[in-house]
C-alpha cells in the first residue's frame, strides 16, 4: 500500500468510525491510490486493530462512493471519473455561487482582509511546490467566503462537497500551467468582493470552477 497513515483514536467515536474517517482522509488525500486494493487483514495490521471495523468501514466508504466492490478482487479505492467529478463540480458551481454572492452583502473590511491574506498564502505555497499545502490553502481561501454568510447548512454542505473534491483539486494542482490562471481567479473574486457586486463575484466563481473541472479532465485523459 503507498502512502502513510495512521489510526486517529478519538474517545467520542466508536473504533469502526474512527477507522472510517481514518481511511476516508487516506483516500481523500491519495495516501491510498485510487484503483489499489483495500484488502481487510493488511489494513487491520497497519492499524493495530481487528478485521471486523476494517470491514465495516469499508462498507461505509463503499456508501461513500469511495470504495467499489470488484468481482475477484473485492474492495478497491474508487476511480477518479469525469462523471463523478461533473457531478460535484455541477453542485459545488450552485453552492459557491451562492455563498460568493451572499459574501458580497456580508463581507466586512476584516474578513476581506482574511480573504486577501488567504490569496497570498495559496500564491507562496505554490512557490514551495508543496502540493498538500496549495490543497490546504486553496480550501482555506473558499471557507472563508463561506463563512461569512453565517449560513451554516450552506457551510456544513460545502465542507462536505469540498473533502469530496479533494482528490480532484489534487489533480488541478498538480499541473503547473494551471497556476497563474488560479491565482488570477482568485484575484478577481477577491476585487468582485471589495466591490460588492454580486455580478461580477458570481461571474467570478463561476469561471474558477470551470476551468478547474477542464484542467482535471484533461489530466484525467492523459492517464
Amino acid at each position: 500500500m503507498t502512502g502513510e497513515f495512521q489510526l486517529e483514536m478519538s474517545e467520542y467515536l466508536p473504533l469502526r468510525d474512527v477507522v472510517f474517517q481514518t481511511l476516508r482522509q487516506a483516500i481523500l488525500r491519495g495516501n491510498l491510490q485510487p484503483g489499489e486494493r483495500l484488502m481487510e487483514i493488511h489494513l487491520a495490521q497497519r492499524l493495530g486493530v481487528s478485521r471486523t471495523p476494517v470491514r465495516e468501514a469499508i462498507r461505509m466508504l463503499q456508501l461513500d462512493g469511495l470504495v467499489t466492490m470488484v468481482p475477484r478482487k473485492g474492495a478497491i479505492v474508487a476511480e477518479i471519473t469525469v462523471s463523478d467529478l461533473e457531478d460535484v463540480l455541477e453542485v459545488r458551481a450552485a453552492l459557491e455561487e451562492l455563498a460568493v454572492k451572499k459574501a458580497c452583502r456580508m463581507m466586512g473590511e476584516q474578513q476581506l482582509e482574511e480573504l486577501r491574506n488567504a490569496a497570498d498564502r495559496f500564491v507562496e505555497s505554490l512557490k514551495q511546490e508543496d502540493l498538500l499545502a496549495c490543497a490546504q490553502a486553496d480550501v482555506n481561501f473558499h471557507e472563508i467566503i463561506c463563512e461569512s454568510t453565517g449560513n451554516r447548512r450552506l457551510i456544513q454542505i460545502l465542507n462536505n462537497i469540498r473533502e469530496q473534491i479533494y482528490r480532484y483539486r489534487l489533480e488541478n494542482l498538480k499541473d503547473k500551467s494551471s497556476h497563474e490562471n488560479l491565482v488570477q481567479e482568485h484575484m478577481a473574486i477577491c476585487r468582485a468582493l471589495e466591490e460588492h457586486s454580486e455580478e461580477k463575484a458570481g461571474e467570478a466563481i463561476m469561471i474558477h470552477i470551470e476551468h478547474q473541472k477542464e484542467c482535471i479532465i484533461e489530466s484525467l485523459h492523459m492517464k
